[in-house]
């Protein structure tokens, strides 16, 4: 067992390292799309607007998911695959270029690549909020917790994961469509996230060490009021790291709502998303460094191999 935990986090840390280094294959061979394409199909057969038929629905996708990461194998292959902190990274300097040219416009169109909330009427710092939020939170999603569960589990859990916050994507958002088919879908991605946000957290004080108590004392009072179990706290900690305020109102489509303000100081600016990415990379190299770091350890407790002094 313990063997195969070193082997895991080996895994892991490699997978972490080829997605830095290659990033995202075309969407054509990804095989994140065609699970998204296989959901959709079954959607279509399966869905009927209560809990009972979405619960079937998400147990299947994890299933699926399971599945292609036992047929897989290989840790690294499977998180490097399921990660994405290249790409994340990516799409948020071309916004934060288009806002650093003044093209706002250009801008608010990009945004949706990136968060679902209207950007029709944002202004700059409305945008870099918008971004950093995203970067925070997908930080969580695309970073650490398919690194996570690649070293708990394995390519089937790197695999199961990304199946999970998947789904969360394409149905467990509240609308007329998916208020009680996605509600599964939701609930079995905040369980798969809880411990993932939490040492995202730890590792944004890691990674900014003189801000760490203030990242403490901000995530313990704000995170909680945030709707999502897991976003308010990688949000906050990021907020309280920056030493700027996010939250706020916003809307999604025809739905409004005023989110709790996260963190405390003034609204972002474009610096603050510069700022954010650079935690981000910080998290990811971490994450690196623990797993390899987890490797070793298990290797000094093993000794030398029989017959070698």
């Amino acid at each position: 067992m313990n063997a195969n935990v070193g082997s895991r986090a080996v895994g892991v840390a490699a997978g972490l390292c080829l997605d830095r280094v290659l990033g995202e294959p075309p969407a054509a061979w990804h095989p994140v799309v065609w699970f998204g394409a296989a959901m959709q199909r079954l959607e279509k057969s399966v869905y009927a607007d209560s809990r009972a038929a979405g619960a079937a629905y998400a147990l299947s996708g994890v299933a699926l998911g399971w599945s292609a990461g036992a047929l897989v194998r290989s840790t690294t292959a499977a998180v490097a695959v399921c990660v994405a902190g290249r790409e994340l990274r990516k799409v948020a300097v071309q916004i934060e270029m288009l806002v650093l040219a003044g093209d706002l416009p250009g801008a608010r169109a990009a945004l949706p690549s990136l968060v679902g909330r209207d950007p029709s009427d944002l202004d700059t710092s409305a945008i870099c909020a918008a971004v950093i939020e995203s970067v925070a939170e997908n930080s969580v999603d695309a970073i650490v917790a398919p690194a996570f569960w690649g070293l708990a589990l394995g390519a089937p859990g790197a695999c199961a994961y990304r199946a999970i916050n998947t789904m969360d994507a394409m149905v467990g958002h509240r609308g007329e469509r998916y208020g009680r088919f996605g509600t599964a879908a939701a609930r079995i991605d905040d369980v798969a996230n809880w411990v993932p946000a939490r040492i995202f957290a730890a590792l944004v004080a890691v990674a900014e060490p003189t801000q760490a108590r203030r990242v403490a004392a901000l995530v313990a009072r704000d995170a909680g009021a945030h709707p999502s179990p897991n976003a308010g706290v990688s949000e906050t900690a990021v907020a309280a790291a920056l030493g700027c305020e996010l939250g706020g109102p916003l809307n999604y489509g025809p739905i409004s709502q005023d989110r709790p303000r996260l963190g405390q100081g003034p609204r972002p600016v474009p610096a603050d998303v510069t700022r954010a990415i650079q935690i981000s990379r910080r998290v990811e190299r971490a994450v690196v460094v623990l797993s390899l770091a987890r490797y070793a350890v298990q290797r000094l407790r093993r000794g030398p191999a029989p017959g070698r002094r």
